[in-house]
Parts: C-alpha cells; sequence; structure tokens
C-alpha cells in the first residue's frame, strides 16, 4: 500500500471547515493483476544519454498527479457554484505560487509542486464583503448542498477513473490476466537453499509430490515454514539453453532454519499467469470492457486500504510519500506508456477512497461533521470545535506528509550512492 496525504499551505491560520482541500492517496495493490505495476522500483541517477528520457517520465507522473489533483478540485468548484454558492479561490498545487489571475470574485492560482490543491470559501473571511449571514456561503446552505460539495470531490475521481479506462479500452485495450499452472520462481537467491538445490530464476514449480499437488503461493509458504531442515521433493518446468520446450525436472530443497525456527529457501515467488490484451469491436464492448476493469480495480483498491487500516502495524513500512509515487509514475511511463492509463486510475480510486475515510482535514471527515449535524436535527456543531477538529486533522496531515517526503527521498538510490 502507497499512500500520501498532501494538504495545501494552511492559510487561512484557523482552516475553515468549509476549506475543500484534496488529500492524495495512492495504493498499488495490482502485483498480480499488471506486471508493469509490480516490479521493484528504482530510482538511479541516470546516465546523461538517458537524462532525458528520465525527465520526460518524471514530468509524465507529475502531470497525471496534477491533473487528478485538477479534477478533484474541479469536482467541488463546480458543485459549488452550480448551486450558487460563493467561492473565492480555487488553487492547484501548494507553496509559492507561479502563477495567479482572478475571474470575478475567484483567484485561480497555479502553485510550484502540483500533488495537492484546494478550493476556498470565503465563509471565515471578514474581508470578502459577504453578510455572516448570506444564504449563499457554504456554512448557511442546507445540508443537502453542503454534503453535495464535499462529496462531488470524491465523485469527480470515479467518474475520471472510468473514463481513463474507457479510453485505454479504446485505444491500447484492457489487460487480462490468463492464470497459468505453477508457481513462478522469479529470483533466486545466491548461496540458499533453493540455489544449492538447482533452483534457477524462471523456474516454474509444477507439484510438490505428496503434498501440494496444484501448488499455490500460500500453499508454498506454509509448507517451506512448516519444513525446516526437512527435504521437500518439488517438480519444476524450466527450458534448457538453446531449447525452445520447456522440461520436467525433479529437485529436493532442505529448508534453512530461519531466527524464527519456520524454513526458508530464499526465492522470491508469484503466481503464474500470462497478461494479454482484449481490443473491443464497438463502442458498446468498450464500455462492457471499462465497466469490469473499473469494478476489479475498485475492489482491489478499497480492499487494499482496508488491510492497511486494519494491519496498520505490518503495513506501516509500506505506506509512501509523493516522492514515491512520482518515482513509480516515472518507473511506469519509461516501462511502457499504455501502464500510465492504469497508473492515473489506481490514483484516482485511491484518491476517492482515501477521501472518504471519516478523519480531519479529509472530505470524509466534513461529511462525517455534517452528518452529526443533520442527526441533531440541523443544530450546527459549535465553530469552536469544528475550527479545532479540523486545524488539528490539517496540522496531522502535514506532519506525516513531511516525513514521507524525507523518508522516501532519502531512499531513492541516487541520493543514497551520495551519502
Amino acid at each position: 500500500m502507497i499512500t500520501i496525504h498532501l494538504s495545501p499551505t494552511s492559510k487561512p491560520p484557523f482552516p475553515s471547515p468549509f476549506r475543500s482541500h484534496s488529500h492524495l492517496a495512492v495504493s498499488f495493490p495490482l502485483a498480480r493483476r499488471h506486471r508493469h505495476l509490480s516490479r521493484p522500483v528504482s530510482v538511479a541517477a541516470a546516465a546523461p544519454p538517458d537524462l532525458l528520457a528520465s525527465v520526460e517520465s518524471v514530468a509524465s507522473a507529475a502531470s497525471v498527479l496534477a491533473a487528478i489533483v485538477l479534477v478533484h478540485e474541479s469536482g467541488h468548484f463546480l458543485a459549488a457554484t452550480s448551486r450558487g454558492i460563493h467561492v473565492s479561490k480555487f488553487s492547484i498545487g501548494f507553496g509559492p505560487a507561479l502563477a495567479r489571475f482572478r475571474v470575478g470574485a475567484v483567484e485561480y492560482a497555479l502553485r510550484a509542486i502540483p500533488l495537492g490543491g484546494y478550493v476556498g470559501f470565503p465563509d471565515d473571511d471578514p474581508e470578502s464583503g459577504f453578510s455572516p449571514d448570506d444564504p449563499d456561503l457554504l456554512r448557511n446552505r442546507p445540508v443537502p448542498d453542503r454534503l453535495l460539495v464535499v462529496s462531488a470531490g470524491v465523485v469527480a475521481n470515479l467518474a475520471f477513473a472510468f473514463l481513463i479506462l474507457y479510453a485505454q479500452a479504446l485505444t491500447v485495450g484492457v489487460p487480462v490476466q490468463a492464470q497459468l499452472p505453477g508457481v513462478l520462481v522469479p529470483e533466486v537467491l545466491p548461496g540458499s537453499a533453493a540455489a544449492r538445490a538447482g533452483l534457477l530464476p524462471g523456474d516454474i514449480i509444477l507439484a510438490v509430490p505428496g503434498a501440494a499437488p496444484e501448488p499455490s503461493v500460500p500453499v508454498l509458504v506454509d509448507l517451506i515454514k512448516a519444513s525446516p531442515s526437512k527435504k521437500v521433493p518439488i517438480t519444476v518446468s524450466r527450458t534448457a539453453p538453446g531449447a525452445a520446450d520447456r522440461q520436467s525436472v525433479e529437485l529436493s530443497v532442505v529448508p534453512d532454519t530461519g531466527a524464527d525456527g519456520t524454513g526458508r529457501i530464499g526465492v522470491q515467488l508469484s503466481p503464474n499467469f500470462r497478461v494479454t490484451r482484449v481490443h473491443p469491436q464497438n463502442l458498446a464492448d468498450a464500455t462492457v470492457l471499462a465497466v469490469r476493469e473499473f469494478t476489479l480495480l475498485t475492489g482491489t483498491v478499497f480492499d487494499g486500504l482496508r488491510q492497511t487500516l486494519l494491519n496498520f502495524s505490518q503495513t506501516a513500512d509500506k505506506v509512501s510519500g509523493p516522492v514515491a509515487i512520482i518515482a513509480v509514475g516515472a518507473e511506469v511511463a519509461r516501462s511502457s506508456a499504455d501502464g500510465l492509463f492504469q497508473f492515473a486510475a489506481v490514483i484516482n480510486l485511491n484518491l476517492a477512497a482515501i477521501n472518504l475515510l471519516p478523519l480531519p482535514a479529509l472530505d470524509g471527515g466534513t461529511l462525517a461533521l455534517i452528518l452529526i449535524e443533520a442527526v441533531r436535527g440541523g443544530r450546527k456543531i459549535p465553530r469552536e470545535i469544528e475550527q479545532g477538529i479540523m486545524s488539528s486533522g490539517i496540522l496531522l496531515v502535514l506532519m506525516v506528509g513531511m516525513f514521507l517526503i524525507v523518508r522516501d527521498t532519502l531512499n531513492l538510490d541516487f541520493i543514497k550512492e551520495m551519502l
């Protein structure tokens, strides 16, 4: 799970609960479905001939993030203006303003770092010129209007994700995974029990006689852990040098005993599958493919977020910031421009999912406050309490975001080489 929370600069000093921020969250739970998103990411210093390609790939990934933030904030903005609600600011990015201009009562700004954004409402601005009881201030609108405005960013990202997948279906086709027999061995550690037994990268484990006639990754992992220092016979399929056909080979592996007493053989295991692309025959076929892919990705993203929240102590090290997201996006762009479709769709779905969490400074937190007000029969929560909740939430998001940015930057390969 790769997650980032991005917040713009915290102006005004006491953030209004009606200041819509985008908080970007991204996870890539697709390792078993699309290999172009599953490879380990290495962001090393590029050699001079590759410098332009590296810059272009990073720019592509950053542009995808900026476009997604634009869509999210446009959802809030359009929902508000369509209901006649006053809007004062629309900003893409955070940090120093690169450009700004005003159209009517709204100030539009493009800021230096395109990884966040916000829509500002003049509800708590004493210099706005609006009366505190103006019926077109967001806080004075009925509950349904406020729910519409706050949830519109999530809806916009969901819609954008579907359109991206629809465009993918129409242009490059939708990747479809075909499961093949056995378990793939992508990597074998030198000197490991597997290497000593003769297991090679690229081998496919077809069976473990007497234990797992039809092995899967979880079955093999459990079997190996339960067999320290015990001989485990395996049947593998491999391609001999210079041969076109694969041949069956019988091996015996004796797992080493790990520090925790379980068996280890020193391999990376992966489901054995082949990815093909399905191209639609017409617009109806494209719609069906896009709906199917959207449903699968949405389920995968929300399930990944649920697993992260329920097992945070085990998954905290997989939570990363915007630097890691750019690294993944740049790797995807370098390996296959087609992969940017999936990259953009996954980020959109993650942004929607994380913003639905009922936490301060997220859209879900604001929605929760509005729903509490509705349950209270329309009696508003005291402004001081709302301000305190939102201020603490934004402060927490800023602290977590800065920690993740620093940590991910230090983990980049070329930074490690410099250190």
